[in-house]
Order: structure tokens, then sequence, then C-alpha cells
């Protein structure tokens, strides 16, 4: 018998897996990705009082993208997220890839977060 595989309950298998150590909290904050076909959503969250302290997207009209599923998108919507997150006072955070591969725009942004001061 042949079964269909649903690409994203299997990556929602995954996150669930890696969740279950990392946790963020208002010292370290969690920084989770969200990889969609046409975008791509990064945010801070305090998992110990269920708050998104920042959040940044390909959709945010500051950074006037026409392309939000590339790799230069994924670049702008990480520095734009480390710098919200500057901002508030938060440097140093966990990452959460979200269940995708650390590849392709995921490691984009991560990097651009990175350089932009975030440490993790």
């Amino acid at each position: 018998m042949i079964t269909k595989t649903n690409k994203n309950a299997v990556r929602r298998k995954r996150h669930a897996h890696v969740r279950r150590t990392v946790k963020g909290t208002a010292e370290r904050p969690r920084l989770n990705v969200f990889r969609s076909n046409k975008h791509i959503y990064a945010q801070l969250i305090d998992d110990v009082s269920g708050v998104t302290i920042v959040s940044a997207s390909s959709l945010d009209k500051e950074l006037k993208l026409e392309n939000g599923g590339n790799k230069e998108a994924a670049q702008k919507v990480g520095e734009l997220v480390a710098k919200r997150a500057l901002e508030k006072g938060q440097e140093a955070v966990v990452f959460d890839r979200g269940g995708y591969l650390y590849h392709g725009r995921v490691q984009e942004l991560a990097d651009a977060a990175r350089e932009a001061g975030l440490k993790f």
C-alpha cells in the first residue's frame, strides 16, 4: 500500500521534537523561523510568558522587496529582526529553525542576524 506523505506534517513533527528541548526565556528568547514558498518570517518569542517580543517578515513595508522567497529577502529579514531585537535590548537568543534544514534561506537569515549583532 502506497501512502502519501505530507511534507508540512513531517516538518511539524520534526519541529515538535526540537521544541521539547529549545525553550525561549526573557533573557534568551527563541528566534523562530517560518518559511513559505513566497515569504519568510522570523520572530523572537519568550516561551515562559508566551509573548512575541519582535517580529519581521519579507512582507514588511520598510524592506520594499519584490520577491520575498529568495536568499536576499531572507538576509534582509535576518538583519531587520536583529536590528529590532537590539533596539528592545535583546542580544542573546536561541535559534529555532522550525523543523527546516539549516540550509538555503534559513541559513541566510541566521547568518545575517548573527552579523547584525545577535548572539546564538
